[in-house]
């Protein structure tokens, strides 16, 4: 912003105050790029760079105290009541005249990890009529490796983030005879199985959902930027990774394999309420056709009404699009009554949408302050928005209508005033302009009030990336996601993920696990 003082000394002071509110901003945003400078030099040099912000702790500071999580205390005892196995008497020559006292039990835990080698001998059999019959293998068992070796895989790569190569070394170890591309090999052998199962319980889930939360981060694919995003409950959780961070990308995810566009009174409305001009609404409501089973018959469809060509904002693809897909997704029963929660990301805005308040007063919490008086109003905000929160958790427990009307009236109290300070006064209006959303609570008291749910549920997949980098082939890539998902999944169920991947790949022996998508919904009934 270039500014010469002929140009100032002809301002007014409102004016002028707007002007030192603009260079205050700018010179924040200068001061942060600086700071990020100088740590990337601290890092290069080997140094140590800038302490990072903490959380502020407002969830952790405005829980009641008999929600406050306890330290667990430590058990006296080392070992917890587990199934035994097996029982063996120890015996003790004692001297003459002893009495015998009972016994003192002592439960040992132990594990048993041994390279197992078997040898089918299949029989063979010409029939008369020339056909040769094979004995069929044992359940589970389809190459040179057991169901149980490829459990252990699985487990160890997805719950336990070890890498291949580590893998390999270790079965190499025990006497194993596998190699690093056999490793590979087998985590994605079944894939399809898995993967079917990460969607169903998607659509299950986005079925029976009163509230959902999403997050999404970043992901390596064929070494190129990518996303992958979470959606989820307490009840399930999925992953889906792809190159787009856009609505349309979070719409398809949300029509859980149902890989259709389709035009209905939900696809209307959609259009409607984001601004497609009216004309091109009408093409699409009075055409004859109303379904279309891809992408490329979709947008030859766009192209023969002359859609695609049209030049305006917003755009009517984009917005066509969108609206297709959240026609899809309605068509089926997805989403219905479903309060989707997130950080507003603007990918995220669709249905009935409510906003986390983490994210929102972290926004304040990161505001810099050039002097006291600034840092003061900060803090004094912050502080009003903590108690704030804290009532609307009591709420949550006790709903009533008084109540409710006065939290409203309460909050355009706090995000209405106006402090002096510009950076804070102007963020204090984004947010006001954004109450629908944060206080969508007070309609649906059920709904969380952040997304920590879904950050983390996250975290599996951000170690992950850490530990082994990205994925390079279409498999591997949904085969991690479908397993990461069913795993938090299995975890939100109470199931056990080497129970349930015992089961689903031929284990001998191994406990039945139901299909998780009719566990998701029976949870919902719950």
């Amino acid at each position: 912003m270039l500014v010469s003082m002929q140009d100032v000394e002809g301002l007014s002071a409102a004016a002028l105050r707007r002007l030192v509110g603009e260079f205050l901003g700018e010179m924040a945003k200068l001061r942060e790029e600086i700071a990020a400078l100088r740590d990337e030099v601290a890092r290069l040099k080997g140094l140590k760079g800038r302490p990072k912000i903490k959380p502020s702790g407002m969830e952790q500071a405005t829980a009641p105290r008999g929600e406050r999580p306890k330290r667990k205390p430590r058990s006296r005892t080392k070992t917890t009541k587990r199934v035994v196995a097996e029982a063996q008497i120890l015996a003790i020559d004692a001297p003459p005249g002893s009495r015998f006292k009972g016994y003192e039990d002592l439960v040992v835990q132990d594990l048993r990890l041994e390279a197992r080698v078997i040898r089918f001998r299949r029989q063979r059999w010409l029939t008369p009529d020339g056909r040769t019959l094979v004995a069929p293998l044992p359940t589970g068992v389809q190459d040179h490796f057991g169901p149980e070796l490829h459990r252990f895989v699985l487990l160890q790569h997805h719950q336990g983030q070890v890498t291949t190569e580590r893998i390999t070394a270790f079965l190499n170890g025990l006497g194993v005879a596998i190699s690093k591309r056999q490793v590979v090999r087998l985590l994605t052998a079944k894939s399809t199985t898995l993967v079917d199962e990460a969607k169903a319980v998607l659509r299950a889930g986005l079925a029976s959902a009163g509230w959902i939360t999403v997050d999404d981060t970043g992901a390596r694919h064929r070494a190129k930027n990518g996303v992958t995003t979470q959606i989820g409950d307490n009840r399930f959780t999925f992953f889906a990774t792809s190159f787009s961070k856009s609505r349309c990308n979070f719409l398809e995810i949300l029509c859980a394999g149902y890989d259709a566009y389709q035009i209905n009174e939900a696809a209307i409305d959609y259009m409607h309420r984001h601004h497609l001009a009216g004309p091109v609404i009408e093409r699409l409501a009075r055409h004859d056709r109303m379904l279309f089973t891809d992408e490329a018959s979709w947008l030859a469809h766009l192209d023969s009404l002359g859609i695609s060509q049209l030049e305006v904002t917003p755009n009517p693809t984009k917005i066509a699009t969108e609206g297709a897909l959240w026609g899809t997704i309605c068509a089926h029963g997805l989403l219905d009554g479903t309060v989707i929660v997130s950080d507003d990301a603007g990918q995220f805005r669709i249905g009935e949408h409510a906003l986390c308040w983490i994210h929102a007063e972290r926004l304040v919490h990161k505001l810099i302050p050039f002097n006291d008086q600034q840092r003061l109003a900060i803090e004094l905000v912050r502080q009003l928005i903590w108690w704030f929160y804290a009532d609307l958790r009591a709420y949550q427990r006790n709903p009533c209508r008084r109540r409710r009307t006065q939290l409203r009236a309460r909050f355009d109290r706090i995000f209405r005033r106006r402090t002096g300070v510009i950076t804070l006064d102007r963020l204090l209006a984004r947010l006001q302009a954004r109450k629908a959303e944060l206080l969508r609570v007070l309609d649906r008291p059920e709904i969380p009030l952040h997304t920590n749910g879904s950050e983390n549920d996250i975290r599996c997949l951000v170690t992950k990336r850490k530990v082994s980098g990205g994925t390079w082939s279409e498999a591997g890539r949904d085969t991690r996601d479908a397993c990461l998902g069913l795993m938090k999944t299995c975890h939100k169920l109470g199931v056990s993920f080497f129970d349930y991947l015992g089961h689903r790949l031929g284990v001998p022996a191994a406990p039945l696990v139901p299909p998780l998508p009719e566990l998701v919904r029976a949870h919902a009934a719950t």
